[in-house]
């Protein structure tokens, strides 16, 4: 028998040895006390027993009590008779007074009952509205909501599909993140999402429509459709290995979860809709933007041939409006997956010679740049995109520099690790806030206490990430002990055979 199922009968057979035990004594020293502490020790037991498992425990022993006081504590003794018309108003006193504080604790207990469960789900949702606003990205708000309900609803499985007519399913949702491999759902799961209504699958797999979409005793799996007025957005799944069940105050609450997780859907649908509108943009206006810029810049070559002290500055905005053009064109491609990479063998010292090379021009206000070779390694030789990585050095490198103090030095090491070739950019910076380590690398991201004008978008980490995932690499951050920054660059590397 489960343990939960035990604990009743263990408490009535405790209650039931407690007024034996409480007899038994009485019983002994029965020509010594009087009946007002007969009455008071069953009262007393009875309250006990109400409030500590519930109204039917505590009727049971008051009509108990009720026999044993007129059979064994009024004379005459050992008999069904009451001698003296008094012991009757003691009788009936005794039972009405059990009764009715039986009655009355057994209403406080079921409101105290409701009341926790009102505060479970109060703190609940308060937990849910907390985790979906601290939430950066959309999907991760929905990671979060599986995970509120899955802890609330004490189930082993829960997961959100997203749906749409038009596209299908999305990635699987659970707890523990976001399951990128593309897997079709269960065929109940595409029934619940087309029809846009509950399904419940038994412990013996029976399939059983609920209207409601209530747990029933024997139900192993639920399917609930989500939906945003009359649309179906997903599929929420909850499984568990014991029969799920769910009370009244859960089914309450499962309702505004499920309305949660369904506006949580509905706003990452909204999210990739305006990237999408937004790159569309970006690009369109960057294109049209390159020949203006090129018209400006050859103006400005004319007048400064003319003499105009304006021009420098003219075709130096210029150019830095065409390289802006450029970042947002090749995000543009990138995210549209437009963008190619031409790995080929290329050594490490190469790369770090010509990244070194290109930030000579950086170097201001007593600013260095410090090589770290690790001899020791391996053959420091890749199969990598010169061009590509050395974009990604040379905009680690600028950004380091920018931030690096005075008469400061950024060191630019490479070190070979396993299959990948190690490259780290480290600085002396006021560093990133950990809240923000992963933002860093979104496009446009710009820190809250950054000057309004340093002469950047907010591209060149976003652009750098992508041109290393490309490469079959990765880009990363990771605060410098002391104080500062350490970006890390992987690139896939090679033994010298293979090169």
């Amino acid at each position: 028998m489960p343990l939960h199922h035990a604990r009743p009968a263990i408490a009535w057979l405790l209650w039931i040895v407690v007024i034996a035990a409480a007899t038994i004594g009485m019983f002994s020293v029965r020509g010594h006390i009087d009946q007002a502490h007969v009455v008071l020790l069953y009262l007393l037991i009875v309250l006990g027993a109400s409030a500590s498992t519930g109204r039917a425990l505590g009727f049971t022993l008051a009509v108990v009590a009720f026999v044993l006081i007129d059979y064994l504590f009024q004379p005459p003794y050992n008999e069904f008779t009451i001698g003296k018309p008094l012991d009757w108003l003691v009788l009936i006193a005794f039972l009405t007074t059990a009764v009715v504080a039986t009655q009355l604790l057994a209403r406080a207990r079921a409101e105290a009952i409701e009341a926790r469960a009102r505060a479970i789900e109060v703190t609940s949702l308060s937990r849910l509205a907390s985790e979906t606003l601290n939430a950066g990205r959309a999907e991760e708000a929905l990671v979060r909501i599986v995970d509120v309900i899955q802890g609330t609803l004490d189930v082993g499985g829960c997961a959100i599909w997203p749906w749409s007519p038009e596209r299908g399913f999305g990635e699987r949702i659970t707890s523990t993140g976001i399951d990128t491999r593309r897997r079709d759902p269960d065929p109940l799961v595409h029934r619940t999402a087309e029809r846009g209504e509950p399904l419940t699958l038994s412990v013996d797999g029976v399939l059983g429509g609920q209207a409601s979409g209530r747990a029933t005793p024997g139900t192993r799996e639920l399917f609930l459709p989500l939906g945003v007025q009359t649309r179906v957005v997903g599929v929420l799944v909850l499984s568990d290995e014991r029969p799920i069940v769910f009370d009244p105050p859960k089914q309450r609450f499962l309702a505004a979860l499920t309305y949660y997780a369904a506006l949580g859907i509905e706003r990452a649908r909204l999210v990739r809709e305006a990237d999408k509108m937004k790159d569309n943009l970006l690009a369109s206006v960057s294109h049209d933007l390159r020949t203006p810029l090129t018209t400006i810049k050859a103006l400005a070559q004319t007048a400064a041939l003319r003499g105009d002290t304006a021009a420098a500055a003219i075709e130096e905005q210029a150019d830095r409006l065409t390289r802006l053009v450029a970042d947002l064109l090749d995000l543009s491609r990138m995210k549209g997956d437009a963008f190619r990479a031409a790995p080929d063998i290329n050594t490490a010292e190469d790369l770090i010679g010509a990244a070194q090379r290109q930030a000579q021009g950086l170097l201001a206000e007593g600013r260095s740049i410090r090589t770290v070779v690790d001899l020791e390694s391996p053959a420091l030789v890749g199969r990598f995109d010169f061009t590509h990585a050395l974009r990604i050095l040379g905009n680690l490198l600028e950004n380091a520099l920018r931030y690096t103090p005075p008469a400061g030095s950024v060191e630019l090491g490479v070190r070979r690790d396993g299959d990948a070739l190690v490259f780290t950019v480290a600085d002396r910076g006021p560093g990133i806030p950990a809240a923000e380590t992963d933002r860093i690398f979104q496009a446009f991201y710009r820190h809250a206490d950054a000057a309004p004008d340093v002469g950047r978008a907010g591209l060149g980490l976003s652009i750098a990430r992508r041109l290393a995932e490309i490469q079959q690499g990765s880009l990363t951050y990771e605060p410098r002990p002391g104080g500062g920054s350490i970006f890390v660059l992987r690139l896939p590397a090679v033994d010298l055979e293979e090169a």
